[in-house]
């Protein structure tokens, strides 16, 4: 699962802009504006998103979902829960 925050923060931290993000995903521009535009957890066909999700891991940006810890030892963007802002 990965919300539309996550994607833009994920994209931003691997320096790329969507069209990039669209070509190492092999998926079109307008799926991803549609994508990070939407509210929330991301909505699409699984394999559109597994698509996305791979081409950030191999842009070096590990997804870290709510409660869940880094495997890594590298920089990571979390966003804190609204009650803890």
């Amino acid at each position: 699962m990965i919300t539309a925050q996550q994607m833009r923060a994920a994209r931003a931290l691997a320096g790329i802009d969507q069209k990039t993000l669209a070509e190492r995903a092999g998926v079109s521009l307008p799926t991803i504006q549609r994508m990070e535009a939407s509210d929330g957890v991301v909505r699409g066909v699984v394999d559109t998103l597994m698509k996305v999700i791979r081409a950030l891991d191999e842009s070096g940006v590990e997804l870290i979902g709510a409660d869940q810890p880094s495997s890594g030892g590298g920089r990571g963007v979390r966003l804190r829960a609204s009650g803890d802002r």
